[in-house]
């Protein structure tokens, strides 16, 4: 058994925070489901415009698909190939979802970035992509704006399996729990409904650091690396106070799910830091880590597995007061985060939207040269 499978013995899953069309072809992802014990995908804007803008893997479907209607537009052929994407990894995921009674084996699909802000839009756009991607296991993706938590709501109450993402306070998870346990109370059949809480972790200490660097006291280097980890370990916290305590007994009595958390972001970006240390730190029951491949490989070489989440609470609150004793508003960063992810994850969609733009011209023009070369040579 290796590192990543030990996780699940802790209570932990394993996702994959990536997707790309041949990871899927190739067998790859099936082997790592079965090898590594990866039990879910997670997906959104930036990864899919890494996937098929950085290569030509979709070329041929394109291809295909604009032969049989040259007209589709770049969104459309997005659609059409990130759909067909999740569709095969949640056939693969299928298994797990059904030995689990439907707790695991989840891909997830981001509503546009460009409705965050909008409530309505939002609601539609996640009833239109369950419809149009047809699998059980899947999670619909709607980030922790105001307006995202209003829409979590509904959808929850709806039986919408739900991944609340780009949440990085304490703020941002109250809000997410409590929509999460207002839509339940208003669902008939709350044990059909899966939600997890996604909480961002090394952005925080990428801006965080920046402030600590810039204040420069041994006071303040000395808490570089460590305020993601107290701030997740706070949410965790949290989260056992509110579904392991007596207020979430009604829910459960009617078979409803705990809303687990899920660490995102956990890739190391400071490269002076452990290339697992939001992995190791963070291994606890009742979660989930999505991770991205370098890191899941890293820590299938050489990672540490032992409960972390509920040691050092002291600490974290500690380190979180110290912080703030340094005049550093980490309610005011993670507002920050919250804004420039909706900003990343929409710049992420007009590149790719771009791309697939010249993409089609091309593969148009290249379809009516071809005809052409044919007709020319009939002709003669």
């Amino acid at each position: 058994m290796n590192s990543l499978e030990q996780l699940g013995n802790c209570g932990q899953s394993i996702w994959l925070d990536y997707i790309r069309r041949d990871l899927i072809t190739s067998g790859e992802f099936q082997r790592m489901v079965k090898e590594d014990g990866v039990h879910g995908v997670t997906s959104n804007p930036t990864i899919f415009e890494k996937a098929i803008t950085g290569g030509t893997s979709y070329d041929d479907e394109l291809h295909l698909l604009l032969s049989a209607e040259p007209d589709r537009d770049p969104l459309t052929l997005f659609e059409m190939l990130e759909i067909e994407d999740l569709q095969m990894a949640a056939d693969i995921l299928r298994p797990v979802y059904d030995e689990t009674e439907g707790a695991d084996g989840f891909v997830s699909i981001e509503v546009s970035p460009r409705l965050a802000y909008d409530t309505a839009g939002s609601i539609a756009e996640a009833r239109r992509l369950r419809e149009a991607v047809n699998r059980p296991n899947l999670m619909v993706k709607i980030p922790s704006t105001v307006q995202g938590v209003q829409a979590v709501e509904t959808l929850i109450a709806e039986g919408i399996n739900i991944n609340i993402t780009l949440m990085f306070s304490l703020a941002h998870y109250e809000a997410v729990a409590q929509a999460y346990l207002r839509g339940l109370k208003r669902n008939a059949k709350p044990h059909e409904v899966s939600s997890v809480a996604s909480f961002f972790v090394s952005r925080v200490d990428t801006l965080v650091d920046q402030a600590l660097d810039a204040v420069g006291t041994p006071e303040a280097l000395s808490l570089r690396g460590k305020i993601a980890i107290a701030n997740a370990k706070v949410v965790y916290r949290r989260f056992r106070e509110i579904f392991m305590g007596t207020a979430f007994d009604e829910f459960k009595h009617r078979g409803a799910r705990l809303q687990r958390p899920l660490w995102a972001s956990t890739g190391t970006k400071n490269p002076t830091f452990s290339d697992v240390l939001y992995i190791e730190e963070l291994i606890g029951p009742h979660t989930i880590n999505t991770i991205p491949p370098a890191t899941l490989n890293a820590f299938r070489d050489h990672g540490r597995v032992q409960p972390t989440l509920e040691a050092g609470e002291q600490d974290a609150e500690q380190a979180l007061a110290r912080l703030a004793k340094l005049g550093i508003d980490l309610g005011a960063i993670t507002e920050k985060l919250l804004a420039d992810g909706i900003t990343a994850f929409t710049h992420s969609l007009d590149e790719l939207l771009a791309s697939l733009k010249e993409k089609r011209r091309v593969l148009l023009a290249s379809q009516a040269a071809q005809k052409a070369g044919i007709q020319t040579a009939r002709v003669a």
